[in-house]
């Protein structure tokens, strides 16, 4: 116990539960700086520490989590950053595609796969294809399958 986790890192991962404590250095003796309250939401590890991870949420803040806190299974955020400008999400993974829906900034979905441009997004009320530059989860021209 207490080893790096051996992935690259940077990489995104989601937190596991609704209440995720985020603290100031890598050890239960660090305070805790501010508490995540939404289990799914994307985070960017950007560092780990033996059994702790330095993650980044997307308004930029920095923390130390507890590594059992965080899932693998990949999620974004609709462009968090656009403010106010909604997302089309497509059919199919091409502009020229029907819109099925307008997703607004801040939309928390599944992402499961993506080629680099397109993203396959979706939750229990809305599927389709969202343009990769357009969430905060995945990198830009990622692979994810």
């Amino acid at each position: 116990m207490g080893r790096t986790s051996g992935l690259p890192v940077p990489r995104f991962v989601s937190l596991k539960a609704d209440k995720v404590n985020v603290r100031s250095g890598p050890t239960r003796d660090h305070g805790v700086a501010w508490v995540f309250t939404r289990a799914g939401l994307p985070v960017e590890i950007t560092a780990e520490f033996e059994t702790w991870r330095r993650i980044r949420d997307s308004e930029g803040a920095e923390g130390w989590v507890y590594h059992s806190m965080l899932s693998s299974r990949r999620t974004a955020l609709v462009s968090p950053w656009k403010g106010g400008e909604p997302a089309p999400l497509h059919s199919e993974p091409s502009t020229s595609s029907s819109v099925k829906a307008k997703l607004e900034p801040g939309v928390l979905g599944r992402v499961e796969q993506c080629d680099g441009k397109w993203c396959h997004f979706f939750d229990k009320d809305f599927e389709g294809f969202v343009e990769q530059e357009r969430l905060w989860g995945v990198y830009p021209g990622e692979k994810v399958e």
